[in-house]
């Protein structure tokens, strides 16, 4: 009765820890199944289910205790079924183990991004390089599988960026050619240097310069809500828009008080006057229409109209 040796450092899917797996040297204590026994038990457990999320503790899964090398056991036991038959179930496995390294590598290749760039963006593209470094790894070279997928990953990741980018890698060149003089000039000269300094730096004439500094406008893009909502807590550019199709319900408000304040004024007024208002303002009639109306001229119009207009100005003020 023997048990598995310990798998060395390198044991991510390499040669040397398959060569690790086959060989058995240590004696068991306490235990009543052999070598072979051990390696179909670990098959079995790692191939009946999805190995566990990072989130929780790989060794104790339904009530199942099994040590580090068991787990890597299984692991070995999966690189070397996936090489045989290329199972896309057992690919899926693998892909649920190492997914950490993809949140892992996101995570850093994140932090010199704009804050527009969303993690999770990073990490849709990561699964894709963790799948072709799946697909492509050989463990016969005795690589470490983690070193490996991570470069996929990263390149992945990269790759994906610069498709989204709209400005060519060239002009991306540039930029930072230009930041860096800057920033040695600034640091020599101890000011902020001239466009004709920044021109000598870079062994350009103005008007190249110029003409350099009009192809890098398009690389200086703010968010729209990241520059309405600096220096405050939480606003988006929605909150800041007016909406000029949108009521008032102070205006409106205000203007239903002076329609009815008016009524009210009109309401007091004579029969003459009040006649005359309501032709004028409201049935849009002329002066001279209102004195065939009423009989009289339509100098006499005009004076009732003025008298009327007078007693609802002070009829409002009153009332204000």
């Amino acid at each position: 009765m023997t048990e598995p040796t310990p798998v060395p450092d390198d044991a991510g899917g390499g040669a040397h820890a398959m060569a690790a797996r086959s060989t058995s040297t240590t004696p068991a204590s306490g235990k009543g199944t052999s070598t072979n026994g051990r390696q179909v038990d670990s098959r079995t457990r790692l191939f009946g289910r999805p190995p566990a999320s990072p989130d929780v503790d790989p060794y104790q899964e339904s009530g199942d205790q099994r040590s580090a090398d068991e787990v890597e056991a299984g692991i070995v036991a999966l690189w070397q079924a996936f090489g045989d038959q290329r199972a896309q179930e057992l690919r899926d496995r693998l892909v649920l183990h190492y997914a950490p390294l993809v949140k892992y590598v996101a995570g850093r290749v994140g932090t010199g991004l704009p804050s527009h760039v969303e993690v999770s963006d990073l990490i849709q593209s990561g699964i894709f390089g963790l799948v072709d470094a799946i697909e492509k790894f050989e463990p016969e070279r005795g690589l470490k599988f983690e070193t490996y997928a991570m470069q996929r990953i990263r390149g992945a990741i990269l790759d994906d960026l610069r498709a989204q980018d709209w400005v060519p890698r060239s002009v991306r060149s540039r930029a930072r050619d230009v930041e860096r003089a800057l920033e040695r000039l600034e640091a020599k000269l101890q000011r902020t240097a001239t466009d004709a300094e920044l021109a000598a730096e870079l062994e350009l004439s103005l008007d190249e310069l110029r003409e350099l500094f009009a192809q890098l406008q398009m690389t200086s893009v703010v968010a729209l809500d990241d520059l309405i909502g600096a220096g405050q807590s939480t606003s988006s550019l929605a909150e800041t828009l007016p909406d000029d199709r949108a009521e008032d319900p102070v205006a409106a408000l205000v203007d239903r008080d002076s329609r009815r304040q008016l009524a009210e004024a009109v309401e007091r007024l004579s029969d003459r006057d009040r006649i005359v208002v309501t032709l004028y303002y409201f049935e849009n009639l002329t002066l001279a229409e209102i004195g065939k109306v009423l009989g009289v001229t339509e100098s006499r119009v005009c004076q009732l109209h003025t008298r009327a207009v007078l007693r609802l100005r002070s009829k409002l003020t009153e009332s204000n």
